[in-house]
């Protein structure tokens, strides 16, 4: 990033400090991109200035997305990508919560919302409040579990599949062959034992 570019991140940041006190709990830069950290119960709030506020204009919501961290207290952290168009600028809204606590949906400041808080919900288990149709997106209704959480195992828990003998789609739960099970970690020029197609062409023009 140049110095211009930062420096009007910078001032973007001290301008929406000023202006929201004590509800930021954080902010910075990462990756040239301006981001703050609020609390779940100021959320409406801090969206709403954003969107609002002459020096901001953040009209745009590019994406919500969940981030997993099993260690902490509050494991998932909600991330709202926001564009102003009118200042060319992108900020990232963080916010913290557990498995029990839900995060304010936003769907009333940004319709685009109600898409992405579906998909957090279904791949990361995040509860929005007052969202007015949460159902999973990407998994199926009878889904169990939530398949983004690090602790989700990676073969699942059930597979779907059609049966022609009873003529309807059943539940099973997954099973894997031994030979699916096992993983060679060892990278392939490493592990490899034989001499490939080709490789007495290097021989060769070694002598």
């Amino acid at each position: 990033m140049d110095e211009e570019n930062q420096a009007a991140l910078e001032e973007l940041g001290a301008h929406i400090a000023a202006q929201l006190g004590s509800v930021l709990l954080r902010r910075g830069l990462a990756k040239d991109e301006l981001f703050i950290e609020t609390g779940g119960e100021h959320l409406l709030r801090v969206m709403k200035f954003l969107r609002d506020d002459a020096n901001c204009l953040f009209k745009s919501l590019m994406d919500v997305c969940g981030v997993d961290f099993p260690e902490q207290e509050k494991r998932f952290e909600v991330n709202y990508n926001l564009l102003s168009h009118k200042h060319n600028q992108r900020i990232r809204v963080k916010v913290c919560t557990d498995e029990d606590t839900p995060v304010p949906s936003v769907a009333g400041l940004y319709p685009s919302a109600g898409w992405f808080e579906r998909e957090c919900w279904d791949m990361y288990g995040v509860f929005f409040s007052d969202h007015v149709d949460l159902r999973r997106m990407l998994t199926d209704y009878g889904f169990e579990g939530h398949p983004l959480r690090k602790d989700f195992p990676l073969t699942g828990y059930v597979e779907v599949r059609y049966d022609d003998e009873q003529r309807r789609v059943v539940y099973e739960p997954v099973k894997l062959t031994q030979s699916f099970r096992s993983f060679d970690f060892l990278s392939p020029w490493e592990g490899m034992t034989r001499q490939l197609p080709g490789d007495e062409k290097a021989e060769a023009s070694k002598d």
